[in-house]
């Protein structure tokens, strides 16, 4: 089976409210949905799984309409920051100098769990998309810093956050029964480019 991870498009950036932060999509992060939609309206999808935060669930959408499929949401598809009082874009985290960017950078982001819970977590989450799919090809929509840990496990790599995955980006990770793991593709991003 297949495994089509698609980071969310941009959203809105909130800080300073009380609870968590979950932005929705700016109005270029709507346009990215419709075009992901418009470019993968032809493959051959079993199912749209999806991250509860309101940014990739807003992502999702679009594809799941063309699709004519239900969105399946799962928890453990959620960012390390989900309960973080503020969002910000990574590139404006980077752009500013923020020290939260070097924190992701390093892997020591205080975000709702540490780097290696976060990683199971996200790890049984792909596990279970797996298990329930077999033999088909599954969109998941949902985080850079889910893409990068997932990435990183089936690459076999010690760091976990080494690219910067595009709004609406897709990679791609072929997934046997058997538990072995192969990359396909990473951060392909020609439907933003028409």
């Amino acid at each position: 089976m297949q495994l089509w991870l698609i980071r969310h498009a941009l959203p809105l950036r909130v800080e300073g409210v009380e609870g968590a932060a979950d932005p929705g999509l700016a109005p270029e992060g709507r346009e990215q949905a419709e075009r992901l939609a418009g470019w993968l309206r032809g493959e051959s999808f079993h199912a749209v799984w999806s991250s509860p935060l309101r940014r990739a669930r807003e992502t999702a959408t679009p594809l799941a309409e063309a699709l004519g499929l239900e969105i399946v949401v799962d928890d453990d598809l959620a960012e390390w920051d989900r309960d973080a009082e503020s969002y910000v874009p990574l590139e404006e985290l980077k752009a500013e100098g923020d020290p939260r960017y070097q924190e992701l950078i390093d892997g020591t982001w205080a975000g709702e769990d540490d780097g290696a819970a976060f990683a199971h977590r996200l790890l049984g989450a792909m596990d279970r998309i797996v298990a329930a799919h077999p033999g088909g090809d599954v969109a998941v929509v949902c985080h850079g810093g889910v893409i990068n840990v997932y990435l990183a496990h089936v690459l076999g790599l010690a760091e976990a956050m080494f690219f910067h995955p595009a709004y609406t980006s897709v990679s791609r990770v072929h997934a046997a029964r058997s538990g072995a793991r192969g990359l396909a593709s990473i951060n392909e991003t020609g439907h933003l480019h028409r």
